[in-house]
């Protein structure tokens, strides 16, 4: 049987023309919206969202190509934007009653939710990020042998073809590679939950290629714009991050202000994969980043 969230409805609700998005909702209260990363589905929200239903409303789509949302033909640039897929989750919020709402993503998610709070700061009332740095950044970081870490980057940057059809030929070893070695706790992703990933991946090479695509174009494109015009987020920020800065030489926590106003930044412990291997502390965090006064 296919894992779902216990006790969240599930809905699929239009968002842009010819496109849906499969959603969880459960919970009733303040509104937060949680957007998984890669190569995930809302599942990996399972626990946190069960956490922070007790009082919030929460809401965990699969974004736009990804797990059992529409995965549009990549006909240009904007299709995969960040900028796209914000718009995608904006729309999301109000077709469920949800004008304002807090927003935490993680991994490609968090890129999603760093647009949105740069494009849509009237909608987004508390932003999260778990484990990024803004795409802009993101790419001045890696250089020389430690970019090595970053290789599918690189390789799902390329023009279409040569990325979607190295991947589909051993698709699970590929997407089962971060799932093993990004994670400090194996158990932390069971068996079941595995599977529904590298499923869900599998059927959405060519539309998670042209994800990654964009962030080596158009995103850079859209961040750079804004760091020209000095836009930035406005709403509380929490940032939760492994200490990458360590391993590739960069200090997380400059780069992050220069996009933030009021930054809490904190460096974690556990593997890549935090929200489900230390669900609490996640869910503590966000409890505590909702709880800041916004604008």
């Amino acid at each position: 049987m296919k894992p779902t969230l216990p006790g969240f409805a599930h809905h699929r609700v239009p968002v842009a023309e010819d496109v849906s998005l499969h959603v969880a909702v459960g919970g009733s209260g303040a509104p937060v919206v949680l957007l998984h990363g890669f190569p995930q589905t809302h599942l990996m929200w399972r626990h946190v969202a069960a956490d922070l239903a007790a009082d919030h409303t929460v809401i965990c789509p699969d974004l736009r190509g990804y797990g059992d949302s529409d995965k549009p033909r990549e006909d240009g640039p904007d299709t995969y934007s960040k900028r796209t897929m914000a718009q995608d989750v904006v729309t999301l919020a109000r077709e469920l009653g949800h004008d304002r709402f807090a927003l935490a993503g993680h991994d490609r998610g968090a890129l999603v939710a760093f647009r949105a709070g740069l494009d849509h700061p009237d909608a987004v009332s508390h932003l999260a990020c778990l484990d990024i740095l803004p795409t802009l950044d993101m790419w001045n970081a890696l250089h020389g042998t430690s970019a090595a870490v970053g290789f599918h980057l690189y390789l799902m940057a390329q023009p279409p073809g040569l990325a979607e059809r190295m991947i589909s030929a051993s698709a699970d070893v590929f997407f089962g590679h971060f799932l093993d070695v990004w994670t400090n706790r194996p158990d932390a992703i069971p068996p079941e939950i595995r599977a529904e990933y590298l499923r869900a991946s599998r059927e959405a090479v060519p539309s998670i290629v042209a994800d990654y695509r964009a962030s080596a174009g158009v995103d850079v494109e859209h961040d750079e714009a804004d760091r020209a015009t000095g836009n930035r987020l406005t709403m509380p920020v929490t940032v939760l991050q492994q200490d990458w800065g360590a391993a590739l030489g960069y200090e997380a926590t400059a780069l992050w202000e220069a996009w933030a106003a009021d930054l809490r930044h904190t460096t974690v412990s556990c593997g890549h994969f935090m929200a489900e291997e230390a669900p609490a502390d996640i869910a503590e965090a966000l409890r505590d980043l909702m709880s800041r006064q916004g604008v």
